[in-house]
């Protein structure tokens, strides 16, 4: 039942809880995390581990997205960003680093990525950057806005995406838009296409529910929120509450089943996941797997190089998201993508080592497999 809350005459609020306001509690006898699976399945691409990198410039190129395919995970590349727009994109990035480094409040290297955002999209170019992906044998998948699903979907279909991720700040089944004749209907663009579509992100049951009936493999729950990093709720007053919006959405899911018979749609948390306890509780609270971004973005092999920033930050009038330095900033001292993933970690607040630290605390609750973990015991705090 909702807790609703009065906060004036004839005025009522939702109280919400966030993943830092709950806790696991275990509750079963303790296993050997050797006999923990991590594994994830989508429509008919098999993960090792739950985890998919936001689908942004700093985090994800076609390179980072084959590596991170190799070690088991998937990479999402944006088809809406520099690689859909430039050549030497390499060089950029040292330009947007260059700049940041010296910005203060982040403005001028909000203005460079907006100045290098206003090139066209190539096709050419956005068919190279899918075809490199494509051609090492990993699993393929790249994001579109709502906005620009019509037009750029053949293209990436042709260059042979295997998954469609379709995701804005907040969507919803059907986009109304003026630069189109008629409104885009996710039920219909979906039912057309012969790829699995991921979409997103909502953040309530209804909208997660709406999103489930269009046919997507799976729904994103929120934006990729970064404390000190995105700004949706300074500029739009949207934040999601990220442990209920995925309790939420999760609820929409064994609804839908029903519904359907059968028919199971995979919840995907993202944001205000940047450690492995976060990972835990978001996927104890209903997520099937989770989108980062900023733990991806420390890795030595990401294009940001140190840098992290939300592909909303390069709106051309509404930005919303600042380019900011990881924690560990130094080349020299970032860890790999494996250490990130995989360890060994130094790191004592769960930033490096995901999988292991995912892995651990399925163990101690007893559970061996994402499954069965999104049954956990939780508790919040008052």
């Amino acid at each position: 039942m909702d807790q609703l809350v009065e906060i004036g005459k004839g005025r009522t609020a939702r109280r919400t809880y966030q993943l830092e306001d709950i806790s696991i509690v275990p509750s079963r006898r303790t296993r050997s995390s050797k006999h923990v699976s991590t594994s994830w399945r989508l429509d008919a691409y098999g993960f090792e581990f739950p985890l998919m990198a936001h689908p942004t410039d700093a985090v994800v190129s076609p390179e980072t997205a084959v590596r991170l395919g190799a070690l088991g995970g998937l990479g999402v590349l944006n088809g809406e960003g520099l690689w859909a727009r430039h050549q030497d994109v390499e060089k950029l990035f040292q330009q947007v680093a260059e700049v940041a480094g010296g910005d203060a409040d982040s403005r001028q290297a909000v203005r460079l990525l907006q100045e290098l955002h206003s090139a066209p999209i190539r096709h050419d170019l956005l068919t190279l950057a899918v075809k490199t992906i494509k051609d090492s044998g990993v699993i393929t998948a790249v994001r579109v806005s709502p906005q620009n699903a019509r037009e750029l979907t053949p293209v990436l279909v042709s260059a042979g995406i295997d998954l469609l991720v379709i995701q804005g700040t907040i969507i919803s089944a059907e986009h109304v838009t003026q630069d189109a004749a008629e409104p885009i209907n996710l039920k219909t663009f979906i039912g057309e296409l012969d790829v699995p579509v991921i979409a997103g992100g909502v953040s309530d049951y209804r909208t997660a529910l709406h999103l489930m009936r269009t046919g997507a493999a799976g729904v994103i729950v929120g934006y990729g929120s970064t404390e000190g990093v995105t700004t949706s709720e300074d500029v739009l007053g949207i934040s999601v509450p990220m442990a209920t919006a995925v309790a939420d959405a999760a609820a929409a899911r064994r609804d839908y089943l029903d519904e359907t018979g059968g028919r199971y749609v995979h919840v995907i948390a993202d944001g205000d996941i940047t450690s492995s306890g976060q990972l835990a509780k978001a996927i104890a609270c209903g997520a099937d797997a989770a989108m980062l971004g900023v733990p991806f973005a420390a890795a030595a092999q990401a294009p940001g190089l140190g840098w992290y920033w939300p592909s909303a930050v390069a709106h051309p009038s509404v930005p919303r998201g600042a380019v900011a330095p990881v924690d560990v900033a130094e080349q020299e001292d970032r860890p790999t993508l494996e250490q990130v993933l995989f360890g060994p970690s130094e790191d004592p607040f769960g930033t490096t080592n995901l999988v292991g630290g995912l892995r651990r605390a399925m163990a101690k609750s007893g559970y061996s497999d994402i499954k069965e973990f999104q049954k956990v015991g939780l508790s919040v705090r008052v």
